[in-house]
């Protein structure tokens, strides 16, 4: 019998603000980039080795499994750095490598290190899962499967008890969620061709997210196309239809995002788990898919559909250039201390003004994201309703925060196009 406690929240981490929003929100696992093999070397932070040990130690004192994305194809002078980084995760316990490069797959299998295949292997049959048994407990399939494909190969796993090395049937991982790119499963050539710096080496600089127009060669007559970015999808949304993907077997949901702020980490994560806890509750209603929507589009998107899964033969392309998040943050000002005992935090405002009643977050990287609502402040010891550019007020907490800790102001923007 299947529960809640199967279905496995992956949440993307690119700094350690993240790896506790991850947390927060009720992660399962978190990914992460290692230095600069993997899909996200230029548009995210990346860890590197040394930060290794300590990523793990946080993950393994909350119960989160770690895996590091190695994902990029690797060249000749790279597999030297290749080995150390998968050296580095056997010796420190990270629990798996997200591959795709054949030479990656074969050294981490070597090492017994556990292996997950990376979407950039375009898993779209059994026939290839098969294959990548031999050396891999995971797989992600490709991004253009709809559900029906899906259930199928996650139904001939089960019917011919297709293992992995660990001994356990096989798994299927899907995106669930985060920002597609109009190759799909990853492989891209554009920013190569174009701008010569590659997708498939993490270093995108994402021509496809840019206007174009259409010329006639014959003549200086230029067309704007409906003033839409034509290549540039909008972001995978799949809340809506969690049971589905359920029903079809998966039981790793993958959020996209290792470039984005803490909140989108802890928000998304919680969203989706709390929606795999509500199916198997018996309470995945449109009440509360409502609700889960709302909180989706107060952080970062393109605007949303739904991918492939239900059969769509055609993308949804964006209408505007970046966010469309219903809320953005402002940064107001910093922790200068906490009062543990009293569960006080005293702030110097460095920007803006706050004032009764003003949402906000607290981030840093121990204490990941602190979200709450301005209820009393305190300037010299009293009561004030606002505060302003160089104040230094207190207020209180329900959890523990952190000198030099960043206070976020949350403002609702006017207008989005959804």
């Amino acid at each position: 019998m299947i529960t809640a406690e199967d279905i496995e929240i992956m949440s993307p981490v690119g700094s350690y603000e993240m790896l506790m929003g991850a947390i927060q929100g009720g992660a399962n696992s978190v990914y992460f980039g290692i230095e600069n093999l993997n899909m996200r070397s230029k548009s995210s932070k990346n860890f590197t080795i040394e930060d290794l040990k300590k990523i793990v130690a946080i993950a393994n004192e909350h119960k989160v499994r770690t895996y590091i994305t190695l994902n990029t194809i690797i060249y000749d002078k790279e597999l030297s750095k290749m080995r150390e980084i998968v050296d580095a995760a056997k010796k420190y316990g990270v629990t798996a490598i997200i591959a795709s490069d054949v030479s990656v797959i074969q050294y981490a299998y070597s090492q017994g290190v556990e292996v997950h295949i990376s979407t950039q292997s375009n898993v779209t049959n059994i026939e290839a899962v098969k294959f990548y048994a031999h050396f891999a407990d995971v797989m992600v399939t490709a991004r253009e499967l709809n559900l029906t494909q899906v259930k199928a190969i996650v139904d001939t796993i089960e019917k011919e008890q297709i293992k992995g090395p660990g001994g356990k049937l096989v798994e299927i991982e899907i995106f669930a969620h985060g920002a597609l790119c109009m190759a799909v499963s990853g492989k891209c050539y554009m920013s190569l061709d174009t701008m010569n710096s590659s997708a498939n080496r993490g270093a995108c600089l994402q021509p496809c997210r840019r206007k174009y127009e259409l010329k006639d060669k014959e003549s200086d007559i230029k067309f704007e196309i409906d003033q839409e970015y034509i290549m540039s999808p909008e972001d995978l949304k799949t809340v809506d239809f969690v049971d589905k993907m359920l029903y079809a077997g998966v039981r790793v949901l993958k959020i996209e995002g290792r470039g984005r702020n803490p909140e989108y980490v802890k928000v998304v994560t919680q969203v989706y788990r709390e929606a795999v806890n509500a199916y198997f509750a018996g309470e995945f209603s449109q009440e509360n898919i409502a609700k889960w929507n709302a909180r989706l589009a107060s952080v970062y998107n393109r605007g949303f559909w739904d991918g492939y899964y239900l059969g769509r033969k055609m993308g949804e392309w964006t209408k505007i250039y970046g966010s469309q998040a219903t809320q953005r943050k402002i940064y107001v000002g910093k922790v200068t201390n906490f009062f543990s005992k009293l569960g006080v935090a005293e702030i110097k405002l460095e920007s803006h003004e706050i004032e009764l009643g003003d949402k906000f977050y607290i981030q840093g990287e121990t204490t990941g994201v602190y979200e709450g609502k301005m209820q009393e402040m305190r300037l010299n010891l009293e009561p004030v309703t606002k505060v302003v550019k160089g104040d230094v007020f207190s207020i209180k907490t329900d959890g523990i925060i952190r000198r030099n800790d960043k206070l976020y102001k949350i403002v609702e923007v006017e207008e989005v196009i959804l």
